[in-house]
């Protein structure tokens, strides 16, 4: 991050309090806190004028200890506008604490300033600046108590700590707001993944879909080809022929209601994508996961899974298999029961139940299964629940299945 990016934070709500607080730019009005920084610093200028000039005003006469006061204050008022001229009013309060100790207050405030908003090239030359003037007054106007070579290594010495410190703010600063970005970027990262597993959801349900109405509509065509080419077959034949018509086109038109809400918002078609899984293959895919080690009591309770509707067939066998596969991942070696049941008219239930494993097995996961798993529920107009329940991680949907 730039020298100017981290000079110009004005407002950010981690500002280092106190003298240097605030920032650095003159663009934009005062908040409240930048006001109230800023009469914070003059006071601190004004108190550490003070005690820097009082113990010179013994032997000096009283109109020029009164005229060094009002330049003091002065010197401190001027600090109003230390975040519009930070560098000139630094030189300025410097130099004039050469010649004036009530000044030296309104001179260390100005450094600080200069080492929080500035580079450091800038800030080490406003800091020798004020060296050199240490050794000015030391000689012109000496404190009677400190011998001259201690008030100059006294004087260096907090120099070089205020500079020092001015750096340190600035350094915290720039880490934290380099700590804002990368987590501003994290989040934005979560949501683009969160949102292409939605997409992808999406997608993989049309492709099935569209893979359901091409299955039905040649069974369809089947059947009207038979009529057709058999127009004195017996009249129980072509009622039964035309009832399964009648039928498949009713199922057509619910499956086609479903595409295209899927289609609203993603239109894309793969052909190459193989057909949908059904609830009829999901011992299979228990088979599967045995082979792979996993332990798995399957307890299907629906007596025909063939009628299922193709978006809540689909959708059951997606989370029966995003379960398994957390399971692998999360807590292998543990059972896993999974339990489907239901009927047309009242739903279809799908749960899939784990014990909670005692440590993590390190697998790493994106992320957004579950999510995609939320989001295929809800476009399927079910809903689905997840999460830690009474030594288990459960798992479960409630879709729904019309009569």
């Amino acid at each position: 991050m730039s020298d100017e990016a981290i000079g110009s934070v004005r407002r950010a709500p981690h500002a280092a309090p106190g003298v240097a607080g605030g920032g650095g730019g003159g663009g934009g009005p005062r908040t409240a806190r930048d006001v109230a920084v800023d009469i914070a610093a003059i006071v601190v200028a004004v108190v550490l004028g003070a005690v820097n000039a009082w113990p010179r005003y013994g032997g000096m006469p009283h109109a020029v200890a009164a005229a060094d006061a009002g330049v003091g204050l002065l010197a401190s008022a001027a600090l109003w506008g230390r975040r519009r001229w930070p560098v000139g009013l630094a030189l300025a309060t410097v130099t004039l604490s050469a010649v004036s100790p009530a000044a030296g207050g309104a001179a260390f405030v100005a450094t600080l300033s200069v080492s929080v908003h500035r580079p450091l090239p800038v800030a080490v030359w406003v800091g020798g600046l004020g060296i050199a003037t240490e050794l000015v007054i030391a000689a012109v106007l000496p404190d009677p108590r400190v011998p001259y070579a201690a008030t100059v290594t006294m004087g260096a010495l907090l120099t070089i700590g205020t500079v020092g410190w001015g750096r340190a703010i600035r350094a915290r600063r720039g880490l934290l707001l380099s700590l804002e970005e990368r987590a501003r970027r994290a989040e934005e990262d979560r949501r683009a993944r969160v949102a292409e597993a939605r997409r992808m959801e999406r997608v993989r349900l049309a492709r099935e879909m569209h893979d359901v109405l091409a299955h039905r509509m040649s069974l369809l065509s089947v059947y009207a080809g038979a009529l057709e080419f058999r127009p004195g077959a017996p009249e129980e034949e072509i009622a039964r022929a035309a009832g399964i018509i009648r039928s498949g086109v009713h199922q057509m038109l619910v499956d086609l209601r479903e595409v295209i809400g899927l289609l609203r918002e993603d239109d894309v078609v793969d052909p190459d994508e193989s057909a949908r899984p059904a609830l009829a293959r999901l011992a299979g895919l228990v088979d599967e996961a045995r082979t792979a080690g996993t332990r798995v009591h399957l307890d299907l309770r629906v007596t025909e899974p063939d009628v299922v509707p193709a978006l809540v067939a689909g959708t059951a066998y997606r989370i029966v298999q995003e379960g398994l596969t957390n399971a692998r991942k999360h807590a292998p070696g543990m059972p896993v029961t999974v339990t489907v049941d239901g009927a047309a008219g009242r739903g279809l239930a799908v749960q899939v139940r784990q014990p909670l494993a005692m440590g993590d097995a390190g697998i790493p996961g994106s992320g957004v299964g579950l999510t995609g798993l939320a989001e295929r529920a809800t476009l399927a107009g079910g809903v689905l629940e997840h999460g830690p329940r009474d030594g288990e991680f459960v798992l479960c949907a409630q879709l729904p299945w019309e009569g």
